[in-house]
């Protein structure tokens, strides 16, 4: 069973909500109108079909009509999600969602905050012959904000896997804004560290503790893993930021994930989706905008992201 995260990068649709960033109201000079949708929806399209996940984990998706339309053009590419779901219970301007081919015991959503400065966590869980697995999807506030605002989403994450117990089958993913060892570089980022130093992806979740391969590791109660660790070092990123590449995006498995019985996460299955399409240079083929003061879209590119995968058996 292979499991994926993916920041597609603004899939806004062409309803106007009053919510869109101002480049993405549709039917004006920045561009964004049927052609442009349907360049960005056959480009995100093309990498999931790739990737070929049984459940995906997508972050930055408008609305539910977004989703719809790019499981429509996913399924016109040869790729079908019979089940899906968008956490929009809050107008927050960009979402988090599920497609999947496996069908869900039931899906709902977590508040983190009655805020719109925080995106909804979306769970999802899953039965698989006799075992059940529980996802949950994260967007993190971005590093426009500082680290008190992910700790807040951490906390929440770690209040709810105390509610579904310390034995269960759970996998936190997505683009949690955060580098695999946060820890260490929000210390030259006085603007982000308001926290004395402790990050809600690694002290809050106890990623902390956990730093060897998954054959390795011993993981305790109601901490995570991040299977970052379990590839080489070189290859821990899916971001580049100003030159540098960094972790943003996560896959986080609880100690029952790696106890070699039920479901098992697969050592050393987990890896960046570095299609060559995918770059431009050193640079990720990201969503192309024109620079001037009302950006336009220019129709090419994919997203700033790069998907992670894991695979798992039961």
């Amino acid at each position: 069973m292979k499991i994926a995260t993916y920041n597609v990068e603004n899939l806004f649709d062409l309803q106007k909500s009053g919510h869109e960033y101002k480049e993405y109201i549709p039917y004006t000079k920045a561009n964004w109108n049927d052609k442009t949708y349907k360049i960005k929806l056959k480009n995100i399209s093309r990498v999931i079909k790739d990737i070929n996940a049984d459940i995906i984990a997508l972050q930055e998706i408008e609305s539910l009509q977004a989703l719809k339309d790019l499981r429509y053009q996913l399924k016109r590419d040869g790729i079908y999600y019979q089940y899906y779901k968008i956490a929009n219970l809050k107008n927050t301007t960009i979402k988090v969602a599920i497609l999947s081919k496996i069908p869900f015991v039931y899906s709902h959503e977590i508040s983190v905050m009655s805020s719109y400065k925080y995106r909804n966590i979306l769970e999802a869980k899953f039965k698989l012959n006799s075992q059940y697995l529980y996802l949950l999807v994260n967007h993190w506030k971005s590093k426009a904000g500082p680290e008190s605002m992910r700790v807040v989403s951490a906390k929440k994450l770690l209040k709810r896997i105390k509610e579904l117990g310390k034995d269960k089958n759970i996998i936190a993913l997505g683009d949690f804004n955060s580098h695999y060892e946060e820890y260490k570089i929000f210390k030259r980022k006085r603007k982000h560290n308001d926290t004395n130093g402790i990050t809600g992806i690694n002290n809050i979740l106890g990623t902390i503790h956990n730093q060897e391969n998954a054959n390795k590791t011993h993981i305790k109660a109601y901490e995570f893993y991040n299977l970052w660790y379990d590839t080489k070092k070189t290859d821990r990123w899916s971001y580049i930021y100003r030159n540098k590449k960094e972790a943003l995006d996560n896959i986080l498995i609880t100690k029952n994930l790696l106890d070699k019985q039920g479901i098992e996460y697969i050592p050393q299955s987990i890896s960046a989706f570095r299609k060559e399409y995918l770059f431009k240079g050193k640079h990720i083929y990201r969503w192309q905008m024109s620079r001037q003061y009302i950006k336009r879209h220019k129709g090419k590119g994919y997203s700033d992201h790069i998907p992670v995968v894991a695979e798992f058996s039961y």
